[in-house]
């Protein structure tokens, strides 16, 4: 069970927009003591019921100048610093030895989050996620390293369970809320609580994009 606030660990049944989903309402992290395979496990779980699409959130911390507190970064690429792999170990049989990640986000699903944004005009901003394991935010040397190193906003979750999905053949469509902004001139102290507070007020348009989405897929 996942031992973060606002994470209640569970799966749920049912329907929207007419599609049969199954959400997790919370998810399991690498910094609270579980191995990869643990973290990942829900996502076996929803291959074998057969999910053929993954929709992932995360609240994440902006290194992009562009990026404002309350943005929705629509994930195009990422970069993955978690110290274990989650494909570690014996191979599954779901996908090959070693998988391709060159669109590890899918194009498609990406063009049909920009319409509904454009038409609603909600305020997508587009970027790489850096995946680490945490659990302290970044200092502001390291949010300068990652956005050296090309990432525009850093987390501790997702990289896993995308990578998961992907050698599992499940397609995937990543959401970003930017919660903080790190790596400029003057650091800026950051809380959970501020997080979670930040991740609250995006969240209707972040659900509202996701519907649209799971209605025309």
């Amino acid at each position: 069970m996942s031992t973060v606030e606002g994470h209640a660990g569970c799966l749920i049944f049912g329907k929207l927009g007419g599609k049969d989903i199954v959400a997790m309402k919370g998810r399991f992290h690498y910094y609270e003591g579980y191995h990869m395979q643990e973290v990942t496990f829900p996502i076996r779980v929803m291959y074998e019921v057969g999910i053929e699409t993954l929709f992932v959130s995360n609240a994440s911390g902006g290194m992009n100048p562009d990026f404002k507190i309350g943005d929705l970064m629509i994930i195009t690429d990422h970069i993955n610093f978690f110290p274990e792999h989650p494909l570690h170990g014996p191979n599954f049989p779901t996908g090959p030895r070693f998988p391709d990640m060159h669109e590890a986000y899918d194009h498609q699903l990406i063009e049909i989050a920009d319409g509904i944004a454009k038409e609603k005009g909600i305020r997508v901003r587009h970027g790489v996620y850096t995946g680490v394991q945490g659990p302290t935010f970044e200092t502001p040397a390291e949010y300068r390293m990652y956005r050296i190193l090309g990432g525009d906003a850093v987390g501790m979750s997702t990289v896993p369970e995308v990578i998961v999905a992907r050698h599992s053949g499940i397609k995937v469509f990543g959401i970003s809320v930017i919660t903080d902004l790190g790596g400029f001139d003057t650091p800026v102290e950051v809380s959970h609580e501020e997080v979670q507070d930040a991740a609250n007020k995006a969240q209707p348009l972040m659900t509202e994009i996701m519907r649209e989405m799971i209605k025309r897929s």
